[in-house]
């Protein structure tokens, strides 16, 4: 499959070209919000806003650029390529279509639609419908997948044929289900055909009228739900609002430093959504975007260089696949601006070998943060390499310093619910604790989970609510934060505590260590701390006994290490769901419990 080379131009986000009003687009705020944005000063809770009017602003500003363009498969009528204008105009045909059904402004809607221009003309109709998209990653398994659709409780369902049909193979997940969009042919469930519904409006016509709704929704009032992987625990529906979503483009555009007219290759779908409120081309490349370690890199550096892209944002798995493929075939890709990556921690070796494919001017940066709140803190390149020896030595991965108007603190480490923190409580500089942040990235509480709501928020000394985000770390005197793994996953024993991050990172040091992974093993309150290790090559059992002898001398070389003595050898490692980053702790130590004789503590598992 080919595509014609994205080419947009136009004025930058923050130039003073006035913004081409419409009076069929009224009521919407001509001023761009992004123009004069600060993170310090949010937009007010009860302003109205819709962040669906920075497509229409963008697209009021360039009507002719390519807002999306895919190589992974045509759109419903066929298309590879959405301008602007096509983008604005035929989200609000759905918007309007869809605002004319039995669904009511703050339904939720769940969407099972590939990535794509579709995907795009979806959700940005449901927002200008002041409908709630719920998004469910499908990689996490169909049992898992169906709780989160019976949690979310949707009044709608927007989706691809398949879709319809597992709602009607099983109905019990599905039974609050009173109006569907199917990307397709209907096979008999009703609803509306999103081809018809696009179909029915003029190629290029102005900009049809937006439901009134559209006009109606305040900055507090909640725009979507997205769902936690549930790499570490129960997936969990993040609740995010206009506000937080105005806020997490703004942050974007000025921690990455990101202009009007460039092209992104959008490689994760939530991410890729970015791009139409920055005044972007997307290209959606073609790959599985549920396994992003398997992607085939012959076809990513196609689309880099042939749509000139000048974004790219990729897990670390995808990282690894171009940085292998791009050594290896002495490729420089001399288009790229920056490179973002995220999703998990991502290890000095790799950055550096990515850096080597890119321009002196590129950034390669990486920012740390959850799905309940993202950026927190950015780090690039170069202060990656200062402080590489530090973190093989095993003082955790720097993740930078918080972004602007977000506060970070370390706080003792709890397990259970915590009501407040005083100014006392927060830890020292050099003491590892718990993470809890603070700002408008931050999502305000999970959907219909009161338990893992209280368990999240926190009262900090100054009154507002701050986040506990289940991660351990600390902060140096220069203010940045250092991750040292998740809460949930520290080996506690009674003579110490072992911290993830920290400890497989002395191991990984080891030539014929791929990865490493530090698990418990055993009933508390002494468990045996295990290393598991997936080495690079399959060996023999006298290779394996030898590099065992040479993990245990690497391991008394540091103080962080120096009582693991129980290593295990496993040659594929379960990896996340979402960006095949994250090692999944949860099944290596169940893993681990059974091959080394000791009870099930999870007989269900």
């Amino acid at each position: 499959m080919t595509t014609e080379p994205g080419s947009p131009h136009g004025p930058s986000l923050g130039s003073t070209e006035p913004i081409p009003q419409n009076s069929a687009q009224n009521p919407l705020p001509i001023a761009d919000p992004l123009t004069n944005f600060n993170p310090s000063r949010p937009i007010e809770p009860d302003s109205p806003f819709n962040i669906a009017s920075l497509l229409t602003l963008a697209a009021a500003r360039h009507p002719d650029r390519p807002a999306v363009i895919t190589r992974r498969g045509p759109d419903c009528l066929g298309r590879f390529r959405l301008s602007y204008a096509q983008l604005d105009n035929e989200s609000s045909a759905l918007a309007k279509a869809i605002s004319q059904s039995e669904l009511e402004p703050g339904d939720r809607v769940v969407v099972m639609v590939p990535p794509g221009p579709d995907f795009f003309t979806v959700i940005f109709g449901l927002f200008k419908a002041a409908l709630v998209p719920v998004m469910v990653d499908p990689g996490m398994g169909i049992k898992r997948m169906l709780m989160c659709l019976a949690e979310g409780q949707p009044k709608g369902l927007v989706g691809i044929k398949l879709a319809h049909l597992v709602s009607q193979i099983l109905p019990k997940f599905f039974r609050s289900i009173r109006h569907r969009v199917t990307l397709g042919r209907s096979l008999g469930w009703g609803g509306q055909s999103l081809r018809q519904i696009i179909m029915n409006i003029p190629e290029f016509s102005p900009a049809i009228e937006p439901p009134q709704a559209y006009s109606q929704t305040k900055a507090s009032d909640t725009a979507a739900i997205l769902f936690t992987s549930g790499a570490t625990g129960p997936a969990k529906g993040a609740i995010y609002t206009h506000s937080m979503f105005l806020a997490q483009v703004g942050l974007i555009r000025h921690s990455f430093g990101i202009t009007d007219g460039g092209v992104d290759l959008a490689t994760f779908p939530l991410f890729s959504l970015f791009s139409s409120a920055l005044g972007l081309t997307a290209v959606i490349p073609n790959m599985n975007p549920v396994k992003p370690g398997q992607a085939d890199p012959k076809r990513l550096v196609s689309a880099i260089i042939g749509e000139k892209a000048t974004s790219l944002f990729a897990s670390p798995a995808l990282l690894a696949v171009l940085a292998r493929y791009a050594n290896t075939e002495k490729i420089t890709f001399t288009t790229l601006e920056r490179v973002i990556s995220a999703g998990a921690p991502v290890r000095p070796e790799l950055i550096a070998d990515f850096s080597a494919a890119l321009t002196p001017q590129a950034k390669l940066l990486t920012p740390y943060g959850a799905t309940e709140a993202m950026p927190l803190t950015i780090i690039d390149a170069a202060e990656v390499a200062q402080v590489r020896g530090m973190t093989e030595q095993g003082f955790g991965m720097c993740v930078g310093r918080p972004v602007a108007g977000h506060k970070m603190a370390i706080i003792p480490i709890s397990d259970g619910v915590k009501e407040s923190f005083s100014e006392s409580k927060i830890l020292p500089v050099g003491e590892i604790g718990e993470i809890v942040a603070l700002g408008p990235v931050i999502a305000p509480s999970y959907f219909e989970r009161p338990e893992e709501t209280a368990l999240s928020l926190i009262t900090g000394p100054d009154g507002q609510i701050w986040r506990r985000l289940g991660d351990l770390g600390w902060q140096d005197v220069q203010g940045r934060l250092w991750f040292c793994g998740r809460k949930s996953q520290r080996v506690v024993t009674s003579k110490c505590v072992f911290f993830t991050v920290c400890c497989e990172a002395i191991f990984n040091n080891h030539p014929k260590v791929r990865r490493s992974a530090l698990v418990g093993v055993g009933p508390p309150p002494d468990p045996i701390a295990v290393v598991v290790i997936e080495p690079y090559k399959r060996m023999s059992k006298s290779a394996w006994l030898t590099m065992v002898e040479e993990l245990r001398t690497l391991a008394r070389s540091n103080p962080r290490t120096k009582t693991i003595t129980t290593f295990l050898s496993k040659k594929n490692f379960p990896m996340d769901i979402r960006h095949n980053a994250k090692i999944s702790r949860e099944k290596l130590a169940l893993w681990a419990t059974r091959l080394l004789g000791f009870p099930n503590p999870n007989p269900k598992n």
